[in-house]
Formats: C-alpha cells, structure tokens, sequence
C-alpha cells in the first residue's frame, strides 16, 4: 500500500540523490529528488511536502540553512539531514534547531526508515543512533 505523503530530497550528488530516492521509494513513499536547496524552494510540490530528507554540505544553500530558511518562511516540515561528513557540533547545534534526525552516509537504511516513520507520526519513539 503506497503511502500518499510526500518526501522531498534534496542532495547534490546525483548518484546519492538516485538511490536515496530508489530507498525511500521502496519503503512505500512518495518521493520527489531535487538537486539543489534552490531548486526545491522553488517547487510547487514545497508546501506539499511532509518531510525533507537534505545533505548537511551543498553549494549554494547547506541543509541546516535550508532548513532555517523554511522554519523562517512558515513551513513546518520534519527535516532529517544526512552527511558524509559527521561533526558532533554540527550534529548537536542542528538536533537543537529542530532538525529531526542528523544521519551520516552511508545510511543505516532501518535507522532512516524509524526515523521517517517518527517524523511522520509525532509521539512515536525512535532509538538513539549516535
């Protein structure tokens, strides 16, 4: 059964942004892949979308700015970021902001899924995968 909710990624490398939209996919979501912060700010499908899955490191926009661009706009959108580049400050700093999940690459794919499914569903637990 599809699930009919709408996850954006956003990711500037075309081959994670490919298989990360195959994931997603198979886990039964509807999913739209954008390469760029710019690109998705300009979509129609924006105020569609009910989580971001982003990279920490992109040009142009970073994920966490990409994020604070949209909770200044309004949107409320469950944000989890992925990085192949960890930084425990980073980490910390965004987890405060608001960001739901901070993952590193490459992706635990049961971690990702627990965590789209709390982001989607507030009040459902999701372990520590620090």
């Amino acid at each position: 059964m599809l699930n009919r909710t709408l996850i954006a990624i956003v990711d500037d490398d075309q081959f994670y942004r490919e298989s990360m939209h195959k994931l997603v996919t198979l886990m039964g979501y509807t999913v739209e892949a954008f390469p760029s912060a710019a690109d998705f700010l300009a979509s129609r499908l924006l105020p569609e979308t009910t989580c971001l899955i982003a990279d920490v490191h992109m040009l142009g926009m970073t994920g966490v700015e990409l994020y604070r661009h949209l909770v200044e706009a309004g949107y409320a959108i469950p944000t989890i970021l992925v990085t192949a580049y960890p930084d425990e400050a980073v980490r910390d700093r965004a987890l405060e902001d608001g960001i739901f999940c901070y993952l590193s690459k490459p992706v635990d794919d049961d971690y990702l899924e627990r965590c789209l499914r709390s982001a989607l569903q507030p009040g459902t637990p999701i372990e520590d995968n620090s």
